[in-house]
């Protein structure tokens, strides 16, 4: 009885192997295809993102795939390299959306893409990611409020850069009510943006950097 009994067991293994083969080949292809689409979605919602900051009709290039990355964590806010977009319209440079990080940030740093047409307006900024707080800080976000079109058609001289600060600091910007912080972190960012772009113009649209 003891050997029939092995022998049956030994008989199952070759079956177990298999069936636990096909498992794993089955979660691996799930795997794959689930980042696959998440990758897919998400370079969809950049792109979309991406156009949501410019003029129609004001590039005729693909930013999204014109690119290139750069490293300033005075003005940018990081030590890693962070993307900027470049927009072109006839082949000449129309606008480039920066990637900003605000470190302080009431509950972190707060991460946002800064649209700049080539003569150095704001053209849009919007938040990619942050953790302020709910229905104060968190109305950086486009879909909750219109406070960061406050922004659209400043430049550094306009207001002048002392004046790039909030109301009650001495500066031209209201606060989100609520949330100084978070509104101080993102006019400090929006204008190290424009900073970062007027110092570096040429070099960010230069052909060879292509």
């Amino acid at each position: 009885m003891q050997g029939t009994g092995s022998t049956g067991w030994r008989d199952t293994l070759p079956w177990l192997a298999t069936v636990v083969a096909a498992v794993a080949v089955a979660v691996a292809l799930a795997v794959v295809l689930t980042r696959g689409r998440i990758e897919r979605n998400a370079a969809t919602q950049a792109f979309a993102a991406l156009a949501g900051l410019l003029p129609a009709g004001g590039y005729d290039n693909r930013p999204g795939e014109d690119r290139i990355e750069v490293t300033d964590a005075a003005l940018l806010g990081s030590t890693t390299p962070l993307p900027v977009y470049r927009a072109r319209l006839g082949g000449r440079p129309a606008a480039a959306i920066l990637t900003v990080v605000a470190p302080r940030g009431y509950g972190g740093p707060i991460r946002l893409l800064v649209s700049i047409a080539a003569d150095g307006r704001v053209l849009a900024v919007r938040t990619v990611a942050h953790q302020e707080t709910p229905g104060l800080g968190d109305r950086i976000d486009i879909a909750k409020s219109a406070w960061m079109e406050g922004f659209t058609g400043r430049s550094l001289g306009d207001p002048p850069a002392e004046r790039w600060a909030l109301r009650h600091d001495g500066g031209d910007f209201d606060a989100i009510t609520g949330a100084t912080v978070t509104s101080r972190a993102v006019v400090e960012a929006v204008r190290r943006a424009a900073e970062y772009f007027a110092a570096h113009r040429q070099a960010i649209f230069d052909e060879t950097s292509r």
